[in-house]
């Protein structure tokens, strides 16, 4: 009996834990195709406790009165058969309905729902039904202690679930990856489901032994393919070559699905992104001849530091990178010199690390280019945030800001310059003329200073041909104010709800 029991309390205890590593590794999973967002998160709790919730109730039928204890085990047997079959099959599924659901039609909120839905609800509801049915087995072979064995079966769900929390985010998915993470949830799953069925130690070896081998197999087939060439911690990475578009030996680096920088292989100063063309244009014409200090929040591909590490022998460039995996692509495939002379590469949060940084030498420029899917981390936002900036900022100093919003009624954008303007006392929004005719999603660059900009315009001809035009400050006053957006606060900083046309309309969708 006391084996039995045993028995029963370790499945619960690694099938919970399988549980909870589904829910993490959907995440990873969804990123490539809709991102990393609140919404994504909201959408994949939302679907796992669903489906855990409904297969509750379905085992608590299996564990009525009347079911005979072999008929529970069967049952028992049979869910995680499911389980395991439906994990296994996760990743060729969420393929195939990626590409039918993706188009430009389906609002990608709908998109995060219905995917999280159609991959990772049937695993979770099948594993769901295991808990209620281990507990009746357990309260058979001891009817006189209903209440410890309950409280015990409730523990260890709960421990396992822990653990399964931690051994995705802190070792699985870096380990072997998200697909190769759900092939050993499923492997398990398989491995209980041939035990309960059989009973017999000869078969249930036989059974781990070619579930082990066949998961290796799977994930070698290219239906079970990771589309990352790199996942990390914190990101999906792949590198794509635009040497279509740009006609040279040039790649994008793409974190989760957004594409993030563009790099030059053999000419570092060639900025193909608008954006960092102007902060390059604007920050070199303040400066002169001379030197610029500077300090990046996010690295990506490393474009404008490297292409200022190549212009000036002299710099000082500071980037704050939180996830050395990027690092590491960009140096093995976007070209990336990290001992380049004046480079200082430091691997962690950008508002800690420029907290901890002594008041002097002071910045020229404070560049902030980091993003969680398509938003701003809330905490790189804030007014908090913006004062540890003008302190470290030099008299002439600049804060420049990429953000990614609508173009008719950007109010994340709004909000941040409401935030901007209780610091700095000048604030301005930038946008390349391009954009601006096309409309619908765009790059805004955010600037604040301690002096407003003498012109409303600038222009290049060199290499490429690019107007940039400044919001005329009466007017983006005018419709801040209409807007009444909130000033972003750590206690307050609600930057996905302020970006939400963003999954709601097909339209504005980050393809």
């Amino acid at each position: 009996m006391r084996t039995r029991q045993a028995g029963y309390g370790l499945t619960l205890f690694l099938t919970s834990a399988g549980a909870l590593i589904v829910e993490i590794v959907a995440g990873r999973m969804l990123a490539p195709h809709v991102g990393m967002s609140l919404y994504t998160w909201t959408a994949i709790i939302a679907v796992v406790l669903a489906g855990l919730s409904v297969g509750h109730w379905i085992g608590g039928l299996l564990a009525a009165p009347h079911v005979s204890h072999r008929r529970a085990l069967r049952g028992v047997a049979l869910a995680l058969l499911l389980a395991g079959l439906t994990a296994a099959g996760a990743a060729p599924l969420l393929g195939i309905l990626a590409g039918l659901l993706g188009g430009e039609s389906t609002a990608p909120l709908l998109l995060i729902v219905l995917l999280a839905a159609g991959v990772f609800l049937l695993p979770s509801l099948f594993v769901g039904v295991v808990s209620p049915v281990l507990t009746k087995l357990a309260i058979d072979d001891a009817p006189d202690r209903q209440g410890p064995i309950i409280g015990r079966m409730f523990a260890l769900g709960a421990a396992g679930s822990i653990l399964g929390t931690l051994s995705a985010g802190y070792l699985f998915i870096s380990w072997i990856g998200s697909t190769g993470t759900m092939l050993a949830v499923a492997g398990l799953y398989l491995i209980f489901a041939v035990l309960f069925w059989q009973g017999s130690r000869a078969i249930a070896a036989a059974a781990i032994l070619t579930v082990i081998a066949g998961s290796f197999g799977l994930s070698r087939l290219p239906a079970f393919a990771a589309p990352c060439a790199a996942e990390s911690d914190y990101y999906c990475i792949r590198i794509v070559d635009f040497a279509p578009q740009s006609g040279r030996p040039s790649a994008a680096m793409v974190l989760d699905h957004l594409a993030h920088s563009i790099n030059d292989r053999d000419d570092p100063t060639l900025l193909y992104s608008p954006y960092l063309h102007f902060v390059s244009e604007r920050s070199e014409r303040l400066l002169g001849q001379r030197s610029p200090q500077a300090y990046f929040i996010g690295g990506g591909a490393f474009t404008l530091p490297r292409a200022w590490a190549a212009r000036y022998p002299d710099a000082s460039l500071t980037v704050a990178e939180i996830d050395p995996a990027v690092t590491h692509m960009a140096t093995q495939a976007m070209w990336l010199d990290p001992a380049a002379p004046g480079l200082q590469i430091r691997h962690a949060d950008a508002r800690r690390l420029l907290a901890s940084l002594p008041a002097q030498p002071t910045f020229d420029l404070v560049l902030g280019d980091a993003f969680h899917d398509y938003a701003i981390p809330a905490h790189l936002v804030t007014r908090e945030f913006h004062r540890i900036i003008l302190q470290r900022l030099a008299p002439n100093g600049a804060y420049a800001i990429n953000v990614i919003d609508q173009s008719e009624n950007p109010r994340f954008t709004f909000s941040l310059v409401k935030t901007m303007q209780r610091d700095f006392p000048a604030v301005e929004v930038w946008l390349d003329d391009d954009s601006r005719r096309r409309g619908g999603r765009v790059t805004f660059v955010v600037l604040g200073l301690r002096e407003a900009s003498e012109s409303a315009a600038l222009r290049v001809s060199q290499p490429f041909r690019r107007i940039w035009l400044r919001w005329p400050q009466d007017d983006l006053d005018a419709r801040i104010t209409a807007a009444n957006v909130p000033v972003l606060t750590d206690d307050f900083a609600p930057v996905d709800r302020l970006m939400a046309g963003f999954v709601l309309r097909p339209d504005e969708a980050l393809r």
